[in-house]
């Protein structure tokens, strides 16, 4: 499994065996079960996930107790609320394994450690914050901007088998339309 988050790494950085050492042993890994949170609304939130394998969901429930999905994390995604991460706050959002996963758990403080012993980290971070960043703006864009038939679209295209893995229902609700709206575009 190791090896999954070098090659993650590694399609932004070049590290050596030593320097994958180093950036490993900031690392924790925890085995979680389908329907198990690593992250619930009220919570203190002490790490950022990489996911080898399974299926989150990022979610926030709004005053109306109305579930608002932000994204999915498969494969190869970092996930976690990241305004509680950074600035030590408690969560404002939940994280919810959909399927069983396997993620490797990244402190703030050891995410702090590596970037000042290895620069080249920060370096990944900082992409990865950049590649994010421009995914929330295309998702945002995305809800203002296109018609659900077209954000639906624009999910089969983007991320084919998340249709296979995530209940309609889900789905509905990431592409901000009632379950039955969903049911005509996918017909």
């Amino acid at each position: 499994m190791q090896t999954k988050l070098r090659q993650h790494i590694e399609k932004i950085i070049p590290l050596t065996d030593e320097e994958f050492a180093v950036v490993f042993s900031h690392f924790s890994f925890r085995k979680v079960k389908k329907h198990q949170f690593l992250i619930q609304e009220g919570d203190s939130v002490n790490h950022s996930y990489f996911v080898v394998s399974g299926l989150l969901k990022l979610s926030y429930t709004d005053a109306n107790d109305k579930e608002h999905i932000l994204h999915f994390a498969m494969e190869d995604w970092w996930v976690s609320d990241y305004k509680a991460y950074f600035t030590k706050a408690k969560a404002t959002m939940s994280l919810d394994c959909l399927e069983d996963a396997n993620v490797f758990c990244l402190s703030l403080d050891d995410h702090n450690k590596l970037c000042g012993s290895l620069p080249k980290m920060e370096h990944f971070f900082l992409t990865k914050s950049h590649y994010g960043y421009i995914a929330s703006q295309q998702r945002i864009l995305s809800l203002l901007t296109t018609s659900a038939k077209e954000r639906y679209e624009q999910l089969l295209i983007q991320y084919p088998s998340l249709i296979q893995r995530v209940n309609k229902t889900l789905l509905a609700s990431y592409l901000g339309v009632s379950r039955e709206t969903l049911s005509r575009l996918s017909s």
